[in-house]
């Protein structure tokens, strides 16, 4: 392939993966007060301007190759691989007719994903799922009725809140967790409470070794008031 059209197509792919990014980011939660967005741009200008000094390298081997085709090569790689790091799968959960409260998804030894949650809102997820998931779920009932419309996010940046509790033997237990409101008490604050590990199947989690951060951590609280007015 000639070095001019190698130039136009990975300049489009490399302009269509930047692209794609860019709106990605946008339902990217965020760290602190810094939404997804921001963080994320910060790391895009890091890879447009890391790649030029890979462009230089790039050129030292491949000569016959314009800097611009080598530029817009490195850049669509490590987009791909900002989108790989970036990807989160869309859980779809199953709840009882008729639930509300809390839906608290637990890290897990499971090899594939309970996402079909008991009476109590439980489920259990792979240690892969809990590290990748953020985006918003589909939930639906038993009845294969969609339930989203009912469904508190954790605030307003993140779907999912993530919470830690310890055992009776030191060990973490983590999950992630939102809550679903009952069809009357859309305008009204819910406290839905969280001491649900008698419930759990503690055969089936992954319990993890505190670190050095854990007794600074904070953990999500008991009861969280919910305000539907700033989904």
């Amino acid at each position: 392939m000639g070095d001019r059209k190698l130039k136009i197509l990975s300049g489009l792919l490399s302009i269509g993966l930047l692209t794609t990014l860019i709106i990605k980011l946008t339902n990217v939660p965020g760290g602190m007060i810094l939404s997804g967005l921001y963080l994320g741009s910060l790391i895009l200008i890091g890879i447009l301007v890391g790649c030029i000094f890979v462009t230089l390298l790039l050129k030292l081997v491949f000569k016959k190759k314009s800097a611009l085709t080598l530029y817009a090569i490195s850049t669509a790689i490590a987009f791909i691989i900002f989108h790989y790091y970036l990807y989160s799968p869309t859980l779809k959960i199953i709840v009882p007719r008729n639930f509300h409260g809390e839906v608290n998804l637990y890290l897990s030894k499971v090899k594939e994903n309970i996402l079909k949650v008991d009476t109590n809102g439980i489920g259990y997820i792979t240690q892969w799922t809990f590290n990748k998931t953020y985006s918003v779920p589909i939930v639906v009932d038993s009845d294969g009725k969609n339930m989203n419309a009912l469904c508190i996010p954790f605030n307003e940046s993140t779907f999912f809140g993530k919470g830690i509790t310890g055992d009776n033997h030191g060990k973490e237990i983590q999950y992630l967790s939102f809550e679903i409101l009952p069809k009357n008490q859309l305008n009204k604050e819910q406290y839905f409470p969280k001491d649900l590990l008698t419930f759990v199947d503690t055969s089936l989690l992954l319990k993890t070794e505190p670190d050095e951060y854990s007794s600074n951590r904070t953990h999500m609280e008991t009861t969280i008031p919910i305000n539907p007015d700033k989904k």
